[in-house]
C-alpha cells in the first residue's frame, strides 16, 4: 500500500468511508466487521467515520462503535491506523439530517466519540458542515479548543469554501490538516478547495469520490464491462474495476488527495484497496481527464 500524509502522520493512499456499514441497508455487524478487517488487512491505516452515520433514531455514534469494536476484535497490529471523525450533524432517524456548530455541541460531541472510540484523544477530528446559524469563527474556534484541551489531536473541516479554509487556517494554524469535500468524476465543483488545500498543505479527502462510476463490476455487471464511460474502457484494458481506475485518477490529480470510497463488503474494500497501486499512463490520464469534463457538465 502506499501512502500519503494528513499533518504529520503517515496513511494510506485508499481509506475506508465506513458509513455504509451503519446507514439505511446497512449490512449485518458479521459483515460490517468482516469489512473494516479486510481493509485492515489489505494495508488500509484511515477509516474515516462520523457520529451521525447511524439509521434509527437514538442510534447516535453507531458507526464510531462499530470501528471500535472492529478494530479491538482485529487479530493484528492497528496502532497505526487514523480513525478520522466528524461532528455538528445529526440523523433525527426520519431520513434527514440536521446542523449544529455550536462550541457547546461540538465539545460535547467530541468528548463523546471520543468515548464510543475508547481514545484519550482522537486523532483527527472534522466539523462536518458549517452551521448558518453559527459564526464560522466560533465553530473552528471550538475545535482550537479541543486540540488546546487535547481532546483532539488535529482537526479538519468539511463541506467547506475557500474562503472557509482560510479563516479557519488563520484560527487553528498547523492543527488544521484536512479539508473533506465532495469530488469524483462526476462532481468537480471544488477544484477550487482542492488547489487552495495543496497550497496550504492540507490533505483533501473527498467525500463521494465513486460519483459518477458505477459498482457494476462489483455487484454484477448487467452488460460488458468495456460499457459506459472511459473509466470502464480504460478497467476493461487493464483487467480491473472501474472503480479502481477512478480511484487511481482521483490520485492522480492531487498528491494532497485522499479518497475514502464508502464499502459495505470486503471485496469491495479490497478492490479500492488495489487503486492505490495502479498507475495511469499519460494517454490513460488524458482520456479520463476528458471523461470526467463529460461527466461533470
Amino acid at each position: 500500500m502506499r501512502h500519503r500524509t494528513i499533518g504529520e502522520l503517515k496513511v494510506s493512499a485508499i481509506g475506508l468511508g465506513a458509513m455504509p456499514l451503519s446507514i439505511e441497508g446497512r449490512p449485518d455487524e458479521r459483515r460490517a466487521v468482516a469489512t473494516v478487517h479486510a481493509a485492515l488487512d489489505a494495508g488500509i491505516t484511515l477509516i474515516d467515520t462520523a457520529d451521525s452515520y447511524h439509521w434509527h433514531a437514538g442510534e447516535r455514534g453507531h458507526n464510531e462503535r462499530l470501528v471500535a469494536r472492529a478494530l479491538r476484535s482485529y487479530g493484528g497490529d492497528t496502532s497505526g491506523v487514523l480513525v478520522a471523525t466528524k461532528g455538528g450533524r445529526g440523523r433525527p432517524g426520519d431520513g434527514s439530517w440536521t446542523v449544529n456548530g455550536t462550541p457547546e455541541h461540538l465539545r460535547r460531541a467530541a468528548e463523546e466519540s471520543a468515548g464510543r472510540l475508547g481514545v484519550e484523544a482522537i486523532g483527527l477530528y472534522q466539523l462536518h458542515k458549517p452551521d448558518p446559524g453559527v459564526p464560522w469563527a466560533d465553530s473552528v474556534g471550538a475545535l482550537r479548543d479541543l486540540v488546546d484541551a487535547g481532546t483532539i489531536r488535529a482537526a479538519g473541516i468539511s463541506n467547506v469554501t475557500t474562503g472557509q479554509i482560510r479563516e479557519a487556517h488563520a484560527i487553528l494554524g498547523d492543527a488544521l490538516v484536512s479539508v473533506q469535500n465532495q469530488y469524483s468524476p462526476a462532481v468537480r465543483d471544488s477544484e477550487p478547495e482542492l488547489r487552495l488545500s495543496e497550497r496550504l498543505g492540507l490533505a483533501f479527502l473527498p467525500w463521494s469520490p465513486l460519483g459518477g462510476i458505477t459498482r457494476s463490476a462489483l455487484d454484477g455487471p448487467s452488460g460488458p464491462l468495456s460499457a459506459g464511460t472511459a473509466f470502464h474502457r480504460v478497467a476493461a484494458a487493464r483487467g480491473v474495476s472501474p472503480q479502481q481506475v477512478a480511484l487511481a485518477w482521483l490520485l492522480a490529480r492531487s498528491p494532497a488527495m485522499v479518497p475514502v470510497p464508502g464499502a459495505s463488503r470486503p471485496a469491495s474494500v479490497q478492490d479500492s484497496a488495489r487503486a492505490a497501486e495502479l498507475d495511469l499512463d499519460e494517454g490513460e490520464s488524458a482520456l479520463l481527464d476528458e471523461a470526467a469534463d463529460r461527466l461533470s457538465r
